[in-house]
């Protein structure tokens, strides 16, 4: 049915309104209508919608959550490369910088432009026809995650350009999104409130936001946006501030706080400023970021490695306090690694309250001689987690006593090891209360045994429940499905739902498992490395250290550790429990005359037939193996859409490189 003119203007009229009442209310913080009336908008424009689906499109603030969760974000091509910034943490590094600027310019007058460098995560957009097609994450610079639907969700970002100029209908907008003091704190009292564990930092929490694969859970985080760069494919630009002036015309958000200066005093004015300014900021700040402005300049200077010529982050210097170190516990990690913690009397820094501090390991406690009742200086490292850096010795007290590590682990009593030439103690008993929770969302994790729903609080629940006591558990939960059903938050669907999901980890290689029980130093790769050359437990359990570090890319911590984790009677006894049930603790045997037998795989690019995931299991079923970098060691470079270097390298090197299509000619060969 074709809708009226009447509705279509409407639906126009709608649009228009609703993206206006976003930028006024997520940009300006300056809303002119209420929260009501803004629902009724909505419902209105989703109703029509509905009504008349042809009228659907993907700029519509209706779209702003859609999709179903993603298993793997596609990798993209940054046409142009997103550089990292050099550092200067004072005034003659910050000279230093401008007097390289001025040797690429001899005689050329220049002026700088300074922002506040958020401590956020840096994205790409892309807009075609006015319309946002492509949002991407910084990634290694060259390539990064396209996250577009949760990057739709952020209300800030418009989904549609508001200009009609046609030289800004395809460009590109580069930004941080953040999160702001006051949102994280109420974001973290939430997830304390429903036993999920709080987030270290706004930076942090916002790049595990970012990395979810649903974006209705993104949807309900509080990100924002700011933008700093604009590049656009039709018309040459010339000045990054006249840029950041045209992005907040077409209502992108641009950071109020940045200055145009003349020379490099002026510069390190508007640093020491901010560097005396930033807790009257809504969100954290780690600098400010001075850019040389002409565009034509920036492409005299160039770059060097990774970082550009034409622009340096001036970082600030960290935040220190002095207050008394209380007491000193020992906290245990998920793989059994022991980390002192400091208990201080709670003190201002950076406009938070800090009462711990990291103390790293026996060895640094023993350099700066901390002992309990010390007043101490923490500040924070790297402006995030906060430490002790000194001690203020002229105000000990007498009769303290230098820190001695404990030969137990205070969670479990079992005895503590410290590996040879490392500096961490660890308690090696796996079913220790404080690394079985760990454990367990390690062996469910996505690069693990992928099982579905069986995130932090849902493991935290059955522990509480006492249903399960280590991931080897979770074969017999089929078990417990009624008494699942009854608990809060579950019911018969989501019970059935975790259950299918942990019957089908029980399809997942030998390589997967064999990372899945959490033997320390044991990552995905090296899973590998060890299912092609041991194919199953028993081998792996009857080689000694010396047979393990004959293996090619296997060092002696690797060899060692192997051995004792599976030396323990406890480990075993698991590893036991999950044969009985059907899990994979041997290699599919392979023909050996297979086409992707010993075969070294590249891939690179956007796969469009299958997920990377989905690739890799295909040629690991069929004893292939896939790898990060193409080298001479490399059989085959697999590329999808956008593939850069990676190819390139690989025909500069004859080594064969394949479509998806010619891949899977390669899989269906006898």
């Amino acid at each position: 049915m074709t809708p009226p003119k009447n509705v279509i203007t409407l639906v126009d009229k709608l649009r228009k309104d609703i993206g206006e009442h976003d930028y006024r209310y997520y940009v300006l913080a300056e809303p002119t209508i209420s929260d009501a009336q803004y629902n009724r908008m909505m419902r209105e424009l989703i109703e029509l919608e509905a009504r008349y689906p042809e009228l659907m499109s993907p700029d519509s603030p209706t779209q702003r959550v859609s999709g179903e969760p993603t298993k793997e974000f596609p990798t993209v091509l940054h046409e142009v490369p997103m550089l990292s910034l050099s550092n200067a943490y004072n005034d003659d590094e910050v000279r230093d910088f401008d007097r390289r600027v001025r040797s690429f310019l001899p005689r050329q007058p220049f002026r700088y432009v300074c922002e506040l460098k958020f401590d956020g995560v840096a994205i790409r957009l892309q807009y075609r026809d006015g319309i946002l097609n492509i949002g991407a994450t910084r990634g290694d610079g060259t390539y990064g995650d396209e996250i577009t639907s949760n990057l739709k969700t952020i209300r800030s970002i418009p989904l549609r350009l508001q200009t009609s100029e046609r030289n800004l209908q395809n460009i590109e907008v580069r930004g941080e999104v953040y999160m702001e003091k006051k949102d994280f704190e109420r974001l973290n009292k939430e997830r304390e409130r429903t036993g999920e564990k709080p987030f270290a930092n706004p930076r942090n929490a916002t790049a595990g936001t970012l990395k979810l694969q649903d974006p209705k859970i993104v949807s309900r985080r509080p990100l924002r946006f700011s933008a700093f760069y604009l590049r656009s494919e039709s018309t040459e630009l010339a000045s990054h501030y006249e840029n950041l002036s045209i992005l907040r015309t077409i209502k992108i958000p641009v950071n109020e706080h940045l200055r145009l200066c003349e020379t490099i005093d002026d510069a390190l004015a508007y640093w020491q400023e901010w560097s005396m300014r930033r807790e009257d900021l809504p969100y954290e700040i780690d600098g400010v970021v001075i850019k040389v402005d002409s565009l034509r300049q920036r492409s005299i200077l160039g770059a060097i490695a990774k970082s550009p010529r034409w622009a340096t982050a001036l970082k600030f210097s960290a935040r220190q306090a002095e207050t008394k170190l209380m007491g000193i516990r020992l906290q245990v990690g998920r793989i059994g690694t022991v980390t002192p913690v400091a208990d201080l009397e709670p003190v201002s820094l950076g406009g938070t309250i800090v009462s711990r501090a990291t103390l790293h390991n026996a060895d640094y406690i023993g350099s700066l001689d901390i002992r309990v009742n010390d007043r101490v200086i923490v500040e924070k490292g790297g402006d995030v987690i906060p430490k002790i850096s000194a001690v203020v010795k002229e105000k000990r007290s007498p009769g303290t006593k230098p820190f001695r590590m404990p030969s137990k682990c205070p969670e479990c009593g079992s005895k503590l090891y410290r590996p040879k030439g490392e500096a961490n103690y660890f308690c090696e008993n796996s079913q220790c209360p404080a690394q079985i929770k760990g454990r367990i969302e390690h062996f469910a994790s996505r690069g693990a045994m992928d099982i579905e729903g069986l995130g932090g609080a849902v493991i935290e629940q059955l522990l509480e429940e006492r249903i399960v006591k280590n991931y080897g558990d979770l074969y017999d939960l089929k078990e417990h499905a009624e008494r699942l059903a009854s608990l809060e938050r579950w019911g018969e669907k989501s019970v059935e739902n975790l259950l299918r999901s942990i019957e089908m980890s029980k399809k997942q290689p030998f390589h997967r498992l064999l990372y899945a029980i959490g033997i320390r130093h044991v990552g995905s790769g090296i899973a590998q490395l060890f299912a092609r050359h041991f194919r199953s437990i028993e081998e792996l359990r009857s080689a000694s250290v010396e047979d393990l570090v004959h293996t090619e890319g296997i060092g002696p911590e690797i060899a060692e550790s192997v051995v004792r984790f599976l030396s323990d009677k406890k480990n075993l006894e698991i590893l036991g429990r999950l044969r009985k049930t059907g899990l994979m603790l041997a290699a599919k045997a392979t023909r050996e005359k297979a086409p992707l037998a010993g075969k070294t795989f590249v891939l690179t690019g956007a796969l469009t037939r299958f997920t990377r995931e989905e690739a890799k299991r295909l040629i690991e079923e069929q004893g292939g193996s896939v790898v990060s970098s193409v080298s001479s060691r490399t059989d085959f470079v697999i590329v999808g859409e956008e593939a850069g270097s990676k190819r390139d390298k690989a025909k500069k090197m004859g080594i064969r490189v394949l479509d998806e299509n010619q891949f899977l000619e390669l899989l269906d060969k006898p």
